[in-house]
C-alpha cells in the first residue's frame, strides 16, 4: 500500500479507502489509486485483512484420500460449490491413506486458521484436532467416522450395497461369489465385508474365507486373486469388488476372456455403462456426501450447537448386465 500511495502520489488511507470501496474519494483520485494498482500487481491480503478485524479467513480445509479418485474429485466439486455461495474458498490435500500426511495436512490448514475442516480420515487417532476444536474450529468427518474423538460424521451406507449386491447375484443362481475388499483396516472396506458376510448369510449361500481377498490392491494383484478363485476346486462364479479401482483393475483383468464371473462393483464410475457387458454397480452420489458434509459444517459455522450428527446416505444398486449373467 505504501507503493500504491507513493506512485499514485495519494496517501495510504487514500489507498484504503479506494481497495475497500468506501466514500470520500474524488473518482479522479480514485482512477489514479486504481492505475497504480494495476501497474504494481497489488493484491490485498484477505487472510490478514480478516484476522486483523477478528473475522473468518474466509477459508475451509478439506483433507481427501486422493483428489485424483473421481470419486473425491465429486466430493471436491461439490464441496466448492457450496462454499462459493457462502462466500469461502475450499484448501484441499490428499492424504495418501497415510495418517501422518492427514495429521500434517489438516494440522497446516488449521495454522492457516481455515474456519472449518472437513476430513476423510486415513487413521484411527484424531485427538491432535481436540485444541483446535476447543478453541471453536468445526470438523466435520465424510466417508469413514473418526477414531477416538465425537464429530460429526456422514457415511455412505456400506453394509446395505454389498447385502443388496449379494442378494442381486443369488437371485440369478449364483451360490460362490467372492468379495475383493481394500485392506480390512479401513473403515469402508471392514463395513463392506461386513455387508458381504450378512448378504451370504441372509441368501442362504453360507460365508467361506477362501472366497474373500483383502488387502491393498493394484492390477497385478486383482488378476492373481482372480485366477485363484476361477482355479479353486469348487470356482467363484462372481465377484463384488468392494471400490471403483478394484472394479476397474478386474475389469482390466478379465478383458477378452472366454468365462467371465458375474460381476457388481461398488462405487459406480464414469463410462461403466458403455463397456461390454455395461458394469452393474452399487451407486452412491459423491456429490450428495460432499454436500452433506459442507451444510453441516456451514450450519456449526452459523452456531449450529447441537451435539454432533451422524448421516448416512442411502445407496441403489444400477443394474446394466455384468451382475445379471446367470450361472
Amino acid at each position: 500500500m505504501n507503493d500504491v500511495a507513493r506512485l499514485a502520489g495519494v496517501s495510504i488511507k487514500t489507498v484504503s479507502r479506494v481497495v475497500n470501496d468506501e466514500a470520500g474519494v474524488h473518482p479522479a483520485t480514485a482512477e489514479r489509486v486504481l492505475a497504480a494498482i494495476d501497474q504494481l500487481g497489488f493484491r490485498r491480503n484477505l487472510s490478514a485483512r480478516n484476522l486483523r478485524r477478528g473475522s473468518s479467513t474466509g477459508t475451509i480445509g478439506l483433507v481427501l484420500e486422493d483428489v485424483g479418485n473421481p470419486f473425491y474429485s465429486g466430493v471436491t466439486r461439490a464441496v466448492e460449490e457450496i462454499s462459493r455461495l457462502r462466500g469461502r474458498q475450499v484448501i484441499t490435500g490428499s492424504s495418501d491413506e497415510d495418517p501422518s500426511r492427514e495429521r500434517e495436512l489438516a494440522l497446516e490448514f488449521c495454522s492457516r486458521r481455515v474456519d472449518g475442516l472437513l476430513i476423510v480420515p486415513a487413521g484411527l487417532q484424531h485427538g491432535y484436532l481436540v485444541p483446535e476444536m476447543r478453541a471453536g474450529t468445526p470438523v466435520v468427518f465424510l466417508d469413514r467416522p473418526a477414531g477416538d474423538v465425537v464429530a460429526d460424521t456422514v457415511l455412505v451406507d456400506n453394509i446395505g450395497g454389498t447385502v443388496e449386491a449379494v442378494a442381486h447375484l443369488a437371485s440369478f443362481g449364483h451360490r460362490r461369489i467372492a468379495f475383493l475388499g481394500d485392506a480390512p483396516d479401513i473403515f469402508t472396506a471392514n463395513e463392506r465385508l461386513r455387508g458381504y458376510r450378512e448378504g451370504c448369510v441372509r441368501a442362504g449361500i453360507g460365508y467361506h474365507e477362501s472366497m474373500v481377498v483383502m488387502g491393498p490392491h493394484d492390477e497385478r494383484s486383482v488378476r492373481a486373486a482372480l485366477t485363484g478363485l476361477r482355479d479353486l476346486a469348487d470356482p467363484a462364479t462372481a465377484v463384488v469388488t468392494g471400490n471403483n479401482r478394484i472394479t476397474v483393475h478386474a475389469l482390466r483383468a478379465l478383458a477378452g476372456s472366454d468365462s467371465r464371473p458375474a460381476l457388481v462393483g461398488f462405487d459406480d464410475f464414469e463410462l461403466a455403462d458403455l463397456l461390454s457387458p455395461p458394469v452393474t454397480v452399487i451407486a452412491h452420489d459423491a456429490s450428495a456426501l460432499g454436500k452433506a458434509a459442507a451444510d453441516l459444517l456451514y450450519a456449526r459455522l452459523d452456531g449450529d450447537g447441537t451435539p454432533p450428527r451422524r448421516v448416512v446416505l442411502p445407496v441403489r444398486l444400477v443394474a446394466r448386465g455384468s451382475g445379471e449373467v446367470p450361472v
